[in-house]
């Protein structure tokens, strides 16, 4: 088993499955730590609802404007996950005042910061989220709230800018949604194997950032 060339804690990962489950090896190789905390938070989701809606989103910095020095650090990123979560809670708490047994939410992830053109960061998430209470993302300019405003606001927040600044910097990619089930029905598709190929490309070893104390890769406690 391979060491990272620049950073010799992290070990890579060559193959075309990892734990039985399929990686997208074709953007490999991955970090083998990386792999298995994003397997721990999935399955962390899975034994505390039985029912996960899962999604892939990408973040972005904005161009031509002048952004808080914390925007090209992993603060941004916290802040961003930290009032996501605040705002969970907050459409939790509106359910609970209309039906008592409104289903909870807790929020999980992973992230991914990767370093681009003009050594700019930019984030790769998996959000992870009871399906009992969000069943979908939602689309985007719609004119109730749901998920993508949701982040939106959040990511704005995060840079310390207005909603419309942050237009077209929070992308939900094609065939983002995974809904996985704790139990597999007899004829029903398992999608976790889905899920683990699509978000292993969170977990290549290519264009992140080993240095400069910013990590490159994080997911949720618990």
């Amino acid at each position: 088993m391979l060491r990272h060339p620049e950073n010799t804690n992290l070990r890579l990962h060559h193959d075309d499955t990892f734990e039985d489950l399929p990686v997208m090896v074709e953007k490999g190789p991955f970090v083998r730590q990386y792999l298995s905390r994003l397997k721990r938070t999935i399955d962390l989701a899975l034994e505390h609802y039985s029912r996960v809606l899962a999604y892939r989103v990408d973040l972005r910095l904005p161009g031509g404007i002048d952004l808080p020095d914390h925007a090209y650090t992993n603060e941004v990123i916290s802040r961003f996950i930290e009032s996501f979560k605040a705002k969970i809670e907050h459409n939790r708490d509106k359910a609970r005042e209309r039906n008592l047994y409104a289903h909870d939410c807790k929020v999980r992830y992973v992230w991914a910061r990767e370093v681009g053109h003009g050594n700019r960061p930019h984030y790769h998430l998996l959000i992870l989220l009871n399906r009992d209470a969000y069943y979908t993302v939602g689309r985007l300019r719609s004119e109730t709230d749901n998920m993508i405003s949701r982040m939106q606001e959040a990511w704005a927040s995060a840079l310390g800018l207005a909603d419309n600044q942050v237009d077209g910097l929070v992308e939900i990619p094609r065939n983002a949604e995974y809904r996985v089930d704790r139990y597999v029905r007899a004829g029903d598709e398992d999608v976790l194997p889905d899920l683990f190929y699509r978000a292993s490309y969170l977990c290549k070893s290519a264009t992140k950032s080993y240095g400069g104390n910013h990590h490159g890769f994080r997911c949720s406690r618990g």
